[in-house]
Order: structure tokens, then C-alpha cells, then sequence
């Protein structure tokens, strides 16, 4: 192994660098390391950090990191308009349609607007309270400061069921909560 030690490094030095040398080592070609796609699972949190995204959960699936470093860019973009709301959502693996109130029927308080939320289960990440906290917290730090919200919730789950019914296998809840700010 080569090594950028001086010849006069101590024996301790050099074992250092030798297990340093171990641990950074990695096949991954440098190219990957930048595509959220095919970036190998454990360098991910450091994508994620050097395109600026704050929150970083680890009971979050591997589906929905991925997710969120794939839209990074283009929520930072937008940040503060209705697009940059939907696409954090979309971060998620959630879906959600922004009304301004404007668009409201009747038209809502100015500054205001409503989310319709729908939350379905990605891959191996349940949809939990705390997930569904850690949505609307990064809807809270992406929309605009001037702004407040409300948002309906819809849960989608899957569901078995017996052999006499036929082809019902989505079950929604329907919740409405009012942040307050």
C-alpha cells in the first residue's frame, strides 16, 4: 500500500492509516455517487446533505430517501410558490393538490390556502403520525413565511379481504386538521 506518511511516521500512524485506508475504500465508480438512483445506500445521507436537505429521518424507507434527494433540486427552486409545496409532498411519495384562496369556493382568507393530502404507504415505510408530521413540517419550512394552511388527510392502505367480496382493497380515512401558526 502506498502511503503520503512520512518516512519518520510512527508505527501507531501508520496502522491508522492503513484502517482509514480500509474503511474509505469503496468500488462505487464517482459518477454514481451523484445519481440518487444508483448511489449505493449507505453514502445516500451525504447526498442528501450536500443538496441542502434539512431533515433526514432514519426509520424513513430507503424508497422515500431516494425520493427526496430526487426532488432536492427542484424543491429549492421553487421554494416558497404552491409547486414547491406539491413537490415536497411529492418527496414523500405523497400526493397533494394546493388551492389558493383564491381558487377557493368561497374564496378563502388572503394568504391562506388548503392542501388536500393523500398519504399511501411506500414500499416498507408505514404511514405513521410521525411521517405524516415530518410532511407537513417540510411543507411548513417550504412554503412562503407569509402564508398559513389548512389540510384535509387521506390515508390509503391495503387491506385483504374475504372470498365472497370482490375487488375492494383500498380503504381511505378521511381527517381534517387546521395548523395554527
Amino acid at each position: 500500500m502506498r502511503s503520503l506518511l512520512p518516512p519518520n511516521a510512527t508505527p501507531m500512524e501508520r496502522a491508522f492509516a492503513e484502517v482509514a485506508a480500509e474503511m474509505l475504500a469503496f468500488d462505487a465508480p464517482l459518477a454514481t455517487l451523484a445519481n440518487p438512483d444508483s448511489i449505493p445506500a449507505p453514502f445516500l445521507p451525504w447526498l442528501a446533505w450536500s443538496l441542502g436537505i434539512r431533515s433526514w429521518k432514519p426509520y424513513w424507507s430507503e424508497q422515500v430517501k431516494r425520493l427526496r434527494v430526487r426532488h432536492a433540486i427542484q424543491i429549492a427552486r421553487r421554494q416558497g410558490t404552491a409547486q414547491s409545496v406539491e413537490d415536497v409532498v411529492a418527496s414523500f411519495g405523497a400526493h397533494a393538490v394546493v388551492r389558493p384562496w383564491h381558487a377557493q369556493n368561497p374564496p378563502g382568507q388572503p394568504f391562506t390556502f388548503q392542501i388536500d393530502l393523500a398519504v399511501t404507504e411506500q414500499g416498507d415505510q408505514a404511514t405513521t403520525a410521525m411521517f405524516v408530521e415530518d410532511i407537513l413540517s417540510e411543507v411548513s419550512r417550504t412554503k412562503s413565511a407569509r402564508d398559513h394552511y389548512t389540510f384535509n388527510l387521506g390515508l390509503a392502505g391495503r387491506t385483504t379481504v374475504g372470498i365472497v367480496a370482490a375487488a375492494r382493497v383500498l380503504t381511505y380515512v378521511h381527517l381534517q386538521f387546521t395548523e395554527t401558526n
